[in-house]
This record gives C-alpha cells, sequence and structure tokens, in this order.
C-alpha cells in the first residue's frame, strides 16, 4: 500500500484558492502587513473563544449546572464579528465567492482590464456599505442598548462598518498596482457617492445594475453584486440605503448561524493533516478486495471526506494527488479514473455534518437535524450507484483485486480511528439531544484540533495551527459576508411581493407538480453550473421554497432536491466547479474533462430524479422517527 501513496499536496487551501483568483495584493507594503496581521491575531482569538463558550456551556450544565450568562448573545456577536473581519481577510486573499464565468477570462490586456473594472465596483459597493452600516451603529448608539456584561451594543456593531471599510480599502487597493489606477479607482467611487445627490431615474438605475451584472461576470465578488442591487433597489424607491445594512445586522439573530464557523474550521484543520492518506488505506483494507474495490474505495473515502470538510473542492484538492494514481496503477484507464474522482469531489454533500446542509437550513429555516436525516438515503443511493458503476468497471476490465486480510482491515481502522471517530461522535452528541448544534460543532472543531496537534501531531498548535484558522476564517468570511447581504435584497423582494409575482407567472404557465419538479431539476442543474454552491443556496432558496410550497411539495423533500441537483451541477458543462477544479488539479483540458464525466452525469441525474419523484427517499426516515 505504501507505494501507492504520492506526496499529498502540502496546503490544499491554498491550491484551491489560487484556482480562482490569484492573490493581487502580493505585493503588499507595511501598512498592509500590519493591518492583515492585526486582523488575523483578532481573527484567532475569536475562533478560540467562539469555540470556547459552548463548550463551557456543554460541560458545565450537566456537570455543575454553569452556564455563562448571555453566552448566546455573546456567541451571536463573535459570529458577526468574524463575518466581517474574516471579509476583509478574503479579500487580502482573493477567497470571495465570484461566478465560474471569471476563470474563463483569458490573459492579457482584457483580464486586467476586468480585474481592474471588477475591483471599482467591489469597492464602490463596500464604501456605500460602510456608510450606511455607519447608520446603522449610529443609531444603536442613540438607543443605548448594551450586553449582559454591560458592553455597550454599538462597540460589537462597529465591526460592521469598519470590516466593510477595510473591504472597500482592499479592493481599492487591488484595482491596480500602480498609483494612477489606484486614484481613478477612487474616483470612480467618489462619483458613485455623488450619485446620491442625482437622485434616482429609471434609466440610471438598468445602466447601474447592468454594471453590477457585467462585473459579476467578470470577476467581481457575488456579495458585491446582491448587495449592490439591494442598495439600488432601495435606493429607487427612496428609502435610506441604510436599510440594507440593518438587514445584515439582524442576520445574527440566527442560532444556527455559529455552527458556520466552528464546522469550517473543523474541515480546514482536518484537510491539513495526514487524515486523507489514514482514510484512503482505511477504506483500501476494507473494499479492496471486491471486484472494482479501488473505485468503490474512491467514492466511498470521497464522500466523507467532503461531509467532514464541508467542500467539493477540498476533497479534490486534497485527496485528488493520492487516489488518482492508485486507480491508475490499478488498471483503470484514465478518462475512468478521472471521471470518478472529478465526480466522487461531490458525493457527501448531504450527509452530516456537510457545512452546505446547514447553510440551506439557516436560509430556509428548517431544522437541520431534519435535513440530515433526509439526506442520508438519497445520500447513500447516489454514492451505491457510482460505486456499482466502479464495481462493474472493474469486473469488465479484469483488474486484479487485493487478498482480504482482517488483520490490515484491523491495523487500518486503528490508524484511521480518530478522524472515523469524528462523524460518530457528532451523530451521537446531535442525534441524541445531548448537545444542541452550536455545542456539537465547537466539540467537533476542539476534538479535531486535538487530534491534528496533539494525538496524531500532524499541525504544530503554535506555528501551523494559527495559520489553518486564519485560512478558515477566508471562506467564513466569504460565506457570512454573502448570506448576509442576501438579507438585504431578500427583505426588498419581500417587501415588493417578487415571490408571489414569480409564484403566480409559474402558475400560468405550469399547473403538474411532477412538471414543476423537471422544470425546476433543469433550472437548478443549469445555475449550478455556474454558481458557486454557497452563493446558489443563498440566491436561489427564498425564491424556490414559495413556489415549492404552492406545488405542494415537501420543505424537507425541496431541501433535499435542492442540494442534490446543486451536487449534480458540480458536473455540468461549461464551468461546473469540479471540472474547473480537476483541470487545474491534473493539468487536463476542460474539453477532455466533459467527455470523462458523461457516464457519472447520467448516473447521477438518474439518481436525482428518482431523489426528485420518490419522495419517500426523502422523508421515509423521518416518517418512521415521527418527525414530519
Amino acid at each position: 500500500m505504501s507505494s501507492r501513496k504520492p506526496a499529498r499536496p502540502s496546503s490544499p487551501q491554498e491550491e484551491l484558492a489560487s484556482s480562482f483568483t490569484p492573490d493581487s495584493l502580493s505585493g503588499e507594503g507595511g501598512v498592509q502587513k500590519s493591518a492583515r496581521r492585526a486582523g488575523e491575531l483578532f481573527l484567532i482569538a475569536g475562533f478560540f473563544l467562539l469555540t470556547a463558550m459552548p463548550l463551557v456551556d456543554f460541560i458545565g450544565r450537566p456537570l455543575y449546572g454553569f452556564h455563562i450568562p448571555g453566552s448566546s448573545t455573546y456567541t451571536k456577536q463573535l459570529t458577526f464579528y468574524l463575518a466581517f473581519f474574516g471579509g476583509f481577510v478574503a479579500a487580502l486573499k482573493g477567497a470571495h465567492l465570484t461566478l465560474s464565468t471569471a476563470a474563463l477570462l483569458p490573459e492579457g490586456r482584457f483580464r486586467r482590464f476586468a480585474e481592474f473594472f471588477s475591483s471599482c465596483v467591489a469597492a464602490s459597493v463596500a464604501a456605500v456599505l460602510t456608510y450606511a452600516s455607519i447608520g446603522v451603529v449610529m443609531a444603536e448608539r442613540t438607543q443605548g442598548g448594551k450586553l449582559t456584561l454591560g458592553v455597550p451594543l454599538w462597540v460589537t456593531e462597529s465591526a460592521m462598518p469598519l470590516g466593510l471599510g477595510l473591504i472597500a480599502l482592499v479592493y481599492l487597493l487591488k484595482s491596480s498596482m500602480k498609483l494612477p489606477g489606484r486614484l481613478l479607482a477612487a474616483s470612480i467611487v467618489g462619483a458613485v457617492f455623488g450619485l446620491g445627490l442625482v437622485g434616482p431615474s429609471v434609466p440610471l438605475v438598468w445602466a447601474i445594475g447592468a454594471v453590477l451584472m457585467a462585473a459579476t461576470l467578470l470577476g467581481s465578488p457575488v456579495f458585491a453584486a446582491m448587495s449592490g442591487v439591494g442598495l439600488l433597489l432601495f435606493w429607487m424607491e427612496g428609502t435610506p440605503v441604510s436599510a440594507v445594512s440593518a438587514e445584515i445586522y439582524r442576520l445574527v439573530g440566527s442560532p444556527t448561524l455559529p455552527a458556520i464557523p466552528l464546522l469550517t474550521a473543523t474541515g480546514f484543520v482536518l484537510a491539513e493533516t495526514n487524515a486523507p492518506r489514514r482514510l484512503v488505506h482505511f477504506f483500501h483494507a476494507l473494499l479492496g478486495s471486491i471486484p472494482g474495490g479501488v473505485a468503490v474505495l474512491v467514492a466511498a473515502v470521497c464522500a466523507l471526506f467532503t461531509a467532514l470538510t464541508g467542500g467539493s473542492g477540498v476533497t479534490i484538492i486534497a485527496l485528488g494527488g493520492l487516489v488518482y494514481p492508485i486507480l491508475l496503477e490499478d488498471g483503470y484507464p484514465e478518462r475512468f479514473s478521472l471521471g470518478l474522482v472529478t465526480a466522487a469531489g461531490s458525493l457527501g454533500l448531504l450527509f452530516p455534518p456537510c457545512l452546505a446542509v446547514i447553510l440551506y437550513g439557516v436560509v430556509s429555516g428548517i431544522p437541520a437535524d431534519q435535513l440530515f436525516i433526509a439526506g442520508m438515503v438519497p445520500g447513500v443511493l447516489l454514492l451505491v450507484m457510482v460505486a456499482a458503476y466502479g464495481i462493474h468497471m472493474g469486473s469488465k476490465l479484469g483488474v486484479a483485486r487485493d487478498r482480504f486480510d482482517i488483520r490490515m482491515v484491523f491495523s487500518a481502522t486503528w490508524e484511521a480511528k480518530w478522524e472515523l471517530s469524528i462523524p460518530f461522535a457528532m451523530i451521537l452528541l446531535f442525534g441524541s439531544g445531548m448537545a444542541s448544534l452550536l455545542e456539537t460543532s465547537a466539540f467537533a472543531c476542539a476534538y479535531t484540533i486535538l487530534i491534528a496537534c496533539f494525538i496524531h501531531r500532524d499541525l504544530h498548535p503554535v506555528s501551523d495551527l494559527p495559520r489553518v484558522i486564519v485560512k478558515a476564517s477566508a471562506l467564513v468570511g466569504a460565506v457570512l459576508i454573502l448570506l448576509s447581504c442576501a438579507m438585504g435584497l431578500t427583505s426588498y423582494l419581500v417587501d415588493a411581493q417578487i415571490p408571489d409575482q414569480l409564484l403566480n407567472m409559474v402558475k400560468e404557465h405550469i399547473h403538474s407538480p411532477l412538471v414543476f419538479l423537471l422544470t425546476l431539476n433543469i433550472v437548478l442543474l443549469v445555475l449550478g453550473s455556474i454558481l458557486e454552491i454557497f452563493s446558489a443556496i443563498i440566491v436561489l432558496t427564498p425564491l424556490v421554497i414559495p413556489l415549492g410550497t404552492a406545488f405542494g411539495v415537501n420543505p424537507v423533500h425541496l431541501g433535499i432536491i435542492f442540494l442534490a441537483n446543486l451536487e449534480l451541477g458540480f458536473l455540468f458543462p461549461p464551468v461546473g466547479l469540479n471540472l474547473l477544479l480537476s483541470s487545474s488539479r491534473f493539468g487536463k483540458p476542460m474539453i477532455d474533462l466533459y467527455r470523462h464525466v458523461i457516464p457519472f452525469l447520467l448516473i447521477l441525474g438518474f439518481g436525482v430524479l428518482a431523489i426528485t419523484y420518490i419522495p419517500a427517499l426523502s422523508l421515509g426516515v423521518l416518517e418512521l422517527l415521527g418527525r414530519v
């Protein structure tokens, strides 16, 4: 087995980030370095506080009846703080979520113009949000609200304008590496503020909307588009732009939201260790003796790793270099091996504790535990279908099988016992009701750090762990900033009754629930190939839920349909996320990957159709448990 283990990439997240947007601040000066380091120190402290507070409550409640007074309020404020300072780090690292279309831009003058244009738009939107959020903070200051320890509420709220202001500054500096270019960008930001003196008009609103759309297609972060549209619509209605920032702040009321940064940190810590090697060894010992066993182990280990890390991209980057050579060495052709690794990267998205499911629960208001229970059978179905194809190919090609050795199984299980215990411990704590989702997430984060730093010692607690936490904070900031900005746009859509109008339009043309579900599958498949999954969940969920309710689709079943379609969208040409990552990771042309993933796209497509039209797959277990 050891001869089959190629060197693991030293830093999966760095490769993942470089697959999308290179850090254009590589030449940062002393002031930028100092600001970045200060922000990173505050983020690390915030992460550890966010982990510690729920754990103190979890441990102290049954043993001593103790809890931290106002801990839930402070936890929400810490999440709010991590969102905006994490967003600042994400801007520095080029990690804010963008459309996949930006990766198709050719090198040269046009790409440089696109970077300048998109950075100017992002800086302008962030600057206007900064101005709007200052109004929210000042209003809170006049009300005199305080936290339980006497800290004025406006002090913690100040993280919003400060973080947004830093984000605006970063994008202003990113617009150009030369002073004249940066001055031009600054003048454009100033001109945007000047529009407030002109007042809205229909042609002007349409023109600004077109600029926002163009900038998004050229690489501007999705949060800038969403908040920009929200600001534009409120401005058109004569409502103060502070309404968008007020909706952003309202997001901290979600009790599930703090689980997102904790699970993100858990996944990043796990991905930076030698866990991929241990898991591959375990599944090889367990499954290597069956026909097509190596293909089955690739599907299984990728599904487990995606569930734990929360991201298909991390799986392809971290595991691709391990499992792809194993497939080739066992005699599988290149086209099958590339297709399998590309497809298997998203197989665990329905399994606990995957971040995408929790995010959908936050946006939709559906309890995460119901979604996880409902997603188990559909998730297993998709995994089994891919594994069955792997078994078929192994038998067809006559791939040699390893001899089953129970001693090797026990040895590999013992080696990977700590990684395997993470999901089981989380399911036990959360499923039994012993801990809330937040407490379970805090336990998972602390437990994973304990394993990585003190049991396996893959990470040094001083020299390595802070670096990993900072990397995780960039994704946390990107996701939470996007989610926060979506609240402002959603507020306008609800006030303007846009979902009701969309529902009436759909009802005029579609009368059958079956036709509606088929149409939904097609729309989600196409959009899922363009939008990054977190963006898709945040943007599309508020629009899809009213439609599903009108056609009598169970909300939990609708959530599983939604997530399964996005899972399939990762493989859908022309710019599915897994296609982009595999092309970058293995150095293969995109057009070749299109051909390699077609069998898996068809297999998973049939699985998604079964999930869509057989509600019992999603709801059967919930009904047996009396949860529906």
